[in-house]
């Protein structure tokens, strides 16, 4: 057999994908199996990886229906996502069902007049026994949007000039590796490293500047290559970005040669924004480092990997403790990567490096919880927050990100190593392949010129305070004070909307010590009489800010919530200003030329 008809013959299993309702927002699939099992089981996933958290796809699913030559089989559920089908294994198997797709977030699946989009995990069975036989998609044009397009990073095998068409995995992990996009979206390329990228955008805005944003992610592209593998070829052969602009949202999910993003419409780069990135605000900045971090996981979660993701068990939670190194490091580089490409000055980074550092700086689970515990916690914290998340846990995006930068500045200060070198040489002791702690600490060792194993004990799997200050001044950072915010002083954080009513209430701080609790509606304040300079006995509080403003010389006061329709007088004291951090630049010229963002 050639070749071109190799390429272009029936895969073993093979899914088609059509449009059963838009408006109703349902996809119809139609699994055909070519040598099925006396048994045929199936089964889909309950969870996507880079997303650690059990999501059950399958009350997605619509009756599913069986059939052999046009007679119909059984299918027996075994459980919440998983059937059985008796058949003869010398036939084909069909398999026929519907799935709902009405979530708009990057790990799903979305349908409705105006674009379509589906991650293969919600959508596609996995037939038991051959998850690693040639596995085809084909995705079917809708007869009512005659001006859709579809992109996937998949290997095309017979695709028409919108899209649709074959498209072909290796095996069920590629299959579902490769989200897919339908829409009448903007499109363009560009090369990075030598290699093809496309980015397709939908739901943007009339003022979008599609160049600007395909000229800043190429940047972002090739200094990220760069790190990898200097002037050599990165890995993957393509690269998709498939952007979803919406009023108001934010997201990224990692894939092989592709990452699902969305952003906020005002986010985006306009026509009328000043010419340097710098000096656009905050929104497109936080843009880019999202699509900066999700490209970075082309390497560092996607390839190199935990060696507990070598085979992916899509029924059940994959545990690792080593979260804080796949999401921390490419939190760590995220924003780092923006620097090196030119993107934003020494000053725009270490505001962005201050955000973070205050966000570990103010959870008090840093000293409960370990970033390594916190990664293995991941499928019943991360994703489940609560008010009780801030006292319990630590972030492994934050925490592990700030590992990171304090393992960079050791390495940089003891003159040996940075790093950039160390990430290199993982890759390459491992293959770009599944990595242990062991692996890591052993690179570490060998580009370092000694073991940092107390380091990884203390920072990785203990709760006591990182040496920031001491390796930021040692390279020449100016760690400078400011004043709090006054709900930070007091250990508090806010809902959202009118009144004040408390989302989170902080271990240790006065807000606790006075019994004040998530979900109290904090009314005013009464004052003690010695204070009061009217005939006023208590100030009515619609916003926080005011605190000072009614509380006068006051340090005693007795806050007056509502908590469960009563009414509650709280003996509280105020603390004294505290202070959080400010990071500025080097005033070192030497100091400058070795900073991490050089």
């Amino acid at each position: 057999m050639s070749k071109a008809l190799a390429a272009t013959a029936p895969a073993p299993v093979r899914h088609d994908v059509r449009v059963a309702s838009l408006h109703g927002h349902r996809y119809a699939v139609c699994l055909t199996i070519a040598r099925p099992a006396a048994m045929q089981r199936v089964s889909l996933p309950a969870w996507i990886p880079g997303s650690y958290l059990i999501r059950e796809f399958a009350r997605h699913l619509l009756p599913l229906h069986a059939t052999q030559g046009g007679t119909a089989r059984a299918c027996r559920q075994i459980d919440k996502s998983t059937w059985d089908i008796d058949c003869d294994p010398r036939r084909p198997l069909v398999l026929r069902y519907e799935a709902y797709a009405f979530d708009a977030s990057v790990r799903t699946a979305w349908l409705d007049g105006e674009r379509g989009f589906f991650n293969g995990t919600s959508l596609l069975l996995r037939v038991h026994g051959q998850e690693q036989v040639t596995h085809e998609l084909c995705v079917h044009a809708p007869p009512q949007r005659r001006d859709w397009q579809l992109a996937t990073a998949m290997t095309p095998v017979q695709v028409d000039a919108r899209g649709f068409g074959r498209w072909r995995a290796d095996d069920y992990d590629e299959l579902v590796d490769h989200p897919v996009t339908l829409g009448a979206f903007w499109s363009g390329s560009f090369k990075a490293g030598g290699v093809p990228h496309r980015l397709v955008v939908t739901g943007a805005p009339p003022a979008f500047d599609g160049a600007r944003l395909l000229r800043d992610t190429q940047k972002i592209c090739e200094t990220a290559i760069r790190l990898w593998h200097g002037a050599k070829a990165p890995p993957q052969r393509h690269y998709l970005f498939m952007l979803n602009a919406v009023d108001d949202g934010y997201g990224g999910l990692e894939h092989r040669a592709s990452t699902a993003l969305i952003c906020g419409r005002r986010d985006l780069p306009r026509h009328d924004a000043p010419a340097s990135a710098a000096q656009v605000g905050d929104g497109y900045l936080t843009l880019l480092g999202l699509i900066s971090h999700e490209y970075f996981h082309t390497w560092n979660v996607k390839r190199l990997r935990p060696a507990e993701f070598t085979r992916y068990d899509y029924q059940q939670e994959n545990y690792t403790r080593l979260l804080w190194f796949f999401e921390g490091f490419t939190s760590y580089y995220d924003d780092l990567l923006l620097r090196r490409a030119g993107l934003i000055d020494d000053a725009a980074y270490l505001k962005l490096l201050t955000k973070t550092v205050n966000q570990v700086q103010q959870a008090p689970g840093r000293h409960v919880q370990s970033v390594a515990q916190a990664s293995f916690d991941a499928w019943v914290r991360y994703y489940r927050p609560d008010e009780n998340t801030p006292n319990s846990t630590i972030s492994y995006y934050t925490k592990g990100a700030l590992v990171a930068l304090c393992l960079d500045l050791t390495l940089r200060r003891e003159g040996r190593a940075t790093l950039d070198d160390v990430m290199r040489a993982v890759w390459q002791r491992c293959r770009g392949g599944p990595m242990t702690e062991a692996d890591f600490a052993d690179t570490l060792a060998d580009i370092g010129g000694r073991r940092f194993d107390a380091e990884i004990a203390a920072w990785v799997h203990g709760t006591d305070e990182l040496p920031l200050r001491e390796l930021l001044q040692a390279q020449g950072v100016q760690v400078l004070e400011e004043p709090s915010q006054l709900a930070q002083t007091l250990g508090l954080r806010l809902g959202d909307g009118p009144g004040l009513t408390l989302k989170v209430v902080l271990d240790g701080g006065p807000a606790a010590a006075a019994g004040l609790a998530a979900g109290d509606e904090w009314l005013g304040i009464e004052l003690p009489a010695r204070t009061r300079r009217s005939d006023a006995s208590g100030w009515r509080l619609s916003r926080l800010d005011d605190l000072p403003l009614y509380a006068g010389a006051a340090r005693q006061i007795v806050a007056l919530v509502a908590r469960d329709q009563r009414l509650l007088r709280l003996p509280l004291t105020l603390p004294q200003p505290s202070t959080t951090w400010r990071l500025a630049p080097p005033v070192s010229a030497d100091a400058a030329a070795s900073w991490p963002g050089r």
